[in-house]
């Protein structure tokens, strides 16, 4: 009976949150390049907004990353979707967001309802761009489904998934790693030597698809006045600035995810010893579906869970998954708070949920706090085991269930050297040599990063070159895409390359000694830098010939010469091509040269593309700059191709321009300004 009127109760609350939502009482304002500045009086009116003009940009990306979060991905797309499918049954999302929906923030709910409410309103009027029904109506929870999924997989915990289904358990990513990584900066006055306080905001991602980001301006009655960039779909910023504060994100790799070799009963099936005592495993059966003569096949795979987690078989034994990410939902609320904070002090409250599993942290503020973490929800694992390989799944020793507090991780606050950074790097090389964290007051199970990049190298480089850096010192820093001396890749060691002498290879002179005159500056019309990325893209059959200390010999490196000589007269009849012919920035009809190589600061990364091309796919991908002074925050952002991803809009590729030039757009908090560049203002509805 008590639970009846709880659950009537709860009800009764939805619909009354609900009612209050009026969509003539939100406004969205379209400014030149179509970034939504949302309007209304509470921070759940925003929400609807923000939902409705997401989906007027990319409602087809939003349902597909929501059908892979509920594990429908493959009802609409067949067998290309099912991994995804497969992963969000078997890390049992549904059931973690149920059972721990109530325990979240009352007006973050009312925040998830309005989200969820707008993007239902926008379906129900365009029902044509409905791609699977069954995911509809969206609810909160099917939001959040889709957040633990996506946790689960940055985690690196779907690697070892990978790794139990194919035989092959090992890290498999960390070759590829540094190629896509992001930046941070900031800086503090007194290095600016001004009343400006900087933060470089540049995370690398996807150019597409469900981790790209959308760019958007939200403010409310509520206290709500923020610029930034989120992922579709997703009911809040997760990088930028507000009127007093702002932060960003890096990808950290310390040891997130754990993988377990169970200890089975001799005799009795799926049952499994601990400490000596019997366990039976869980079984489930996770749905995914085949599209064959345009029907839908339902297909069921076996999965199980012990008390170590999720649980799949291989030819070699019984292993279980445990990463944190799947033990809290509230990753998102966190993020939100992160929105709503307005001091330091608030913000680092908000880190203290250890919501967000991982994920480096840069942080600028109008106090002239400057700030660096290695953030994540570590958990405190017993000392006595080899955590980076397969751990005993026997003994409860190793089934950790405790998190090191936030203020026990690497850290940065204010420092002397007046910088903070990081390049998907080691977090004790996060600002000047003396103001590090120290890597033994760490425990070793934590397994955090120790290594340089070029990345990290060449900014490093640039935050010490001179004391004064100005805006527009700190803007040529942010932008800059020219490779170290010597060169730092963390997975190979590519500086044998340089010391080849082009006389005792002559069948590749010219191509040689275009590299080794190169002034390893990635501008588009370099004939050096075209040189090394033809070079660099044909190292991938090569890599397995590598050194056991990862150095590329001169053998290895003539013969992919070799392979890259043929491939530029294959492709272009010369062995002279400069970067901008060899890769480029693409969307729909529109193909511009563009800067950048894997691991400069404005890195890029390609994938084939035509013709012996290639388009960008990863990288320099949203870009906001931010000065704080202690009364006035000012914000300029560029994204690679525009603000739309619907081909008929005229926002679907009109930043390209900036983005390759290194230009950006002036956005603003002060609403009389933005309504001075809007082009258009309407309710969403």
């Amino acid at each position: 009976m008590k639970n009846t009127i709880v659950i009537l109760l709860f009800l009764l609350t939805t619909l009354n949150i609900y009612s209050q939502i009026d969509p003539d009482a939100i406004e969205i304002v379209r400014d030149s390049y179509g970034v939504p500045h949302i309007y209304a009086p509470t921070d759940a009116e925003v929400a609807y907004g923000f939902a409705w003009a997401q989906a007027e940009d990319d409602f087809k990306t939003i349902q597909q990353a929501y059908l892979a979060g509920n594990g429908l991905l493959s009802k609409f797309i067949g067998l290309k979707g099912a991994v995804a499918d497969f992963l969000a049954q078997l890390i049992q999302s549904e059931k973690i967001v149920n059972e721990q929906f109530n325990t979240l923030d009352p007006k973050f709910i009312k925040l998830l309802q309005g989200f969820t409410k707008g993007l239902n309103a926008f379906a129900e009027k365009h029902p044509d761009e409905i791609l699977e029904s069954s995911l509809f109506p969206l609810t909160p929870q099917k939001i959040l489904r889709y957040t633990q999924l996506q946790l689960f997989i940055s985690n690196g915990a779907a690697n070892l998934v990978s790794g139990i289904v194919n035989n092959e358990l090992s890290w498999p990513y960390e070759i590829e790693q540094d190629t896509k990584g992001s930046n941070l900066i900031a800086i503090s006055r007194s290095r600016t030597q001004s009343d400006e306080t900087f933060l470089a905001i540049n995370t690398h991602q996807p150019l597409e698809g469900p981790t790209s980001w959308y760019e958007a301006h939200l403010v409310s009655e509520e206290g709500t006045n923020i610029i930034g960039a989120t992922f579709p779909g997703s009911p809040c910023i997760f990088t930028g600035a507000n009127e007093f504060l702002g932060w960003t994100h890096t990808v950290n790799y310390p040891d997130k995810a754990d993988v377990y070799a169970l200890e089975m009963h001799p005799h009795k099936k799926d049952v499994y010893l601990v400490d000596g005592k019997p366990y039976k495993l869980e079984k489930f059966k996770a749905k995914i579906y085949l599209k064959l003569l345009g029907l839908k096949i339902p297909i069921k795979k076996k999965f199980y869970r012990s008390i170590y987690g999720s649980t799949l078989k291989n030819k070699t034994g019984v292993y279980s998954v445990r990463t944190p990410s799947t033990t809290n939902i509230n990753a998102v609320e966190q993020w939100w708070r992160m929105n709503k904070a307005t001091n330091f002090t608030e913000f680092y409250k908000a880190l203290e949920m250890k919501a967000l599993p991982g994920y480096n942290i840069g942080y600028a503020d109008r106090n002239d706090t400057i700030f660096y973490i290695s953030n994540g929800k570590i958990p405190i694992r017993n000392e006595g085991y080899d955590w980076t390989d397969v751990v005993p799944g026997n003994t409860r020793k190793t089934l950790w269930d405790s998190y090191y507090p936030i203020k026990e991780l690497p850290q940065v606050i204010s420092p002397k050297s007046g910088f903070v950074y990081n390049a998907n790097h080691s977090p004790f090389k996060s600002s000047g040599k003396d103001d590090n964290p120290q890597a033994e007051n760490f425990a070793n199970a934590m397994n955090f990063e120790t290594y340089d990049n070029n990345r990290s190298t060449r900014l490093l480089q640039l935050l010490e070159e001179k004391e004064h850096i100005d805006y527009e010192r700190f803007k040529r820093i942010k932008y800059d895409h020219q490779l170290p001396t010597p060169l730092s890749y963390n997975y190979m060691d590519l500086n044998p390359l340089f010391e080849m002498k082009t006389e005792d290879y002559p069948e590749v002179s010219a191509l040689l000694t275009s590299i080794k005159n190169w002034d390893r500056v990635t501008n588009p019309k370099s004939y050096g830098a075209g040189a090394y990325a033809l070079l660099y893209y044909q190292l991938g059959p090569f890599f397995d010939q590598l050194s056991e200390d990862r150095v590329f010999t001169h053998d290895v490196l003539f013969e992919a010469l070799k392979t890259t000589k043929a491939y530029m007269l294959t492709h272009f009849n010369s062995e002279r091509i400069r970067l901008g012919d060899f890769q480029k920035l693409v969307r729909g009809e529109k193909e511009l040269p563009v800067f950048g190589l894997p691991d400069v600061v404005t890195a890029m990364r390609g994938e084939p593309y035509k013709d012996g091309e290639i388009k960008i796919t990863h990288g320099e991908s949203y870009i906001g700059l931010v000065r704080f002074t202690p009364t006035k925050t000012y914000y300029e952002s560029v994204i690679s191709y525009g603000n739309s991803r619907r081909p008929e809009s005229p926002h679907y590729s009109d930043q390209m321009e900036l983005y390759v030039n290194f230009k950006t757009k002036t956005m603003s908090f002060d609403r009389s300004e933005v309504l001075g560049s809007a082009i258009k203002r309407y309710a969403p509805k």
